[in-house]
């Protein structure tokens, strides 16, 4: 869903009607971006939008750490490996 100009809410507003404002964004499952001298602070979305960007983000997570580990497979495989004497002395640990 775009934001549109109505979307956009100065925090002195926000502040006025924020139960109106909360009903809103939970019945039409929206956003709300709340501004403060003009420039974006925060925003106002639906408990279940929230819940569904950090799955989101975890989701996002565990498919990197799977793209890195196919990487280091594909390395090792290619005999890409370095011996942990040589990681030491290298970094010096």
């Amino acid at each position: 869903m775009p934001i549109s100009s109505k979307d956009i809410i100065p925090l002195t507003r926000a502040r006025a009607k924020l139960t109106e404002l909360c009903a809103q964004v939970q019945r039409e499952h929206g956003e709300k971006i709340l501004t403060k001298n003009g420039e974006s602070c925060a925003a106002l979305i639906d408990a279940e939008r929230l819940d569904y960007y950090h799955r989101l983000e975890r989701e996002h997570v565990h498919i990197k750490l799977l793209e890195e580990a196919v990487r280091g497979l594909v390395d090792v495989n290619a005999g890409k490996v370095v011996s942990a004497r040589k990681l030491k002395a290298r970094y010096g640990r």
